[in-house]
């Protein structure tokens, strides 16, 4: 892939929202962050997370550059912001909001013109952790992957006492491959004749998180878990996304 427009996410949106694609003008987004210590491993504990908004709109040699990704917020603490990430990106989610939706009026200085200028956020970037953070799905345990979700072939180690993701990946192949059929270089005498998980769609997605209780933001009293949290899903939070 040479650009993100040649992508599948980027041809569905423009099949799904028509109006939006019609104007060459209105912007593609994407997200990234990320957190790191300042002042070293060795200083007082301390964190900081940049928040980036990048345009896509822009050529390939053009998107990644410096003068054309945004810092848009930091966040700074003694500690990892975790699920509190929200409340910090609350200002930032509000501005996009109102760029899809609304749009802004925007000078065209080729055309000497204004015009209605819309924006759309594609996608977010970031390791896995900040996966966990922005997306509200945890990124521990056995429910780890956010793709097999409750469907995780994941199993827990007796002596290393931990979880592990070993020979869940066949799954994810062609029918006819030759190593769905392997007995001894993955775990000795399966084979895998199982299918990938569904893709789930917005909607879907949605409706799945939606008896999700409101979490109480800051430091509560006592430890805020759903029903079934690691057991049948692993989500702790509805995302502000």
């Amino acid at each position: 892939m040479f650009h993100p427009a040649c992508g599948e996410a980027w041809k569905h949106f423009d099949s799904t929202h028509l109006e939006f694609a019609s104007e060459p003008r209105n912007v593609r987004l994407g997200l990234c962050t990320d957190g790191f210590t300042p002042f070293g491993h060795s200083a007082s504990p301390y964190s900081c997370w940049p928040v980036f908004v990048s345009v896509y709109n822009l050529p390939p040699t053009m998107c990644m550059k410096q003068e054309y990704v945004f810092l848009s917020l930091i966040i700074q603490g003694p500690q990892s912001p975790g699920k509190n990430i929200d409340v910090m990106l609350r200002p930032l989610i509000d501005d996009l909001k109102q760029l899809s939706y609304s749009g802004v009026q925007t000078y065209d200085s080729f055309r000497h013109q204004y015009f209605l200028m819309r924006a759309a956020l594609m996608w977010t970037i970031s390791d896995l952790p900040g996966y966990g953070m922005l997306s509200g799905w945890s990124t521990h345990g056995k429910l780890t992957c956010s793709y097999c979700m409750e469907n995780s072939k994941a199993f827990w180690l007796e002596h290393g006492r931990k979880t592990s993701f070993f020979d869940c990946h066949r799954q994810f192949l062609p029918p006819d491959h030759p190593f769905r059929r392997n007995k001894n270089d993955f775990i000795k005498g399966r084979t895998e004749n199982g299918t990938m998980p569904d893709r789930l769609s917005g909607d879907e997605m949605r409706s799945g998180i939606h008896w999700l209780p409101d979490v109480l933001f800051g430091k509560p009293p006592q430890k805020q878990e759903s029903h079934g949290f690691g057991e049948v899903h692993n989500w702790v939070k509805k995302s502000i996304f």
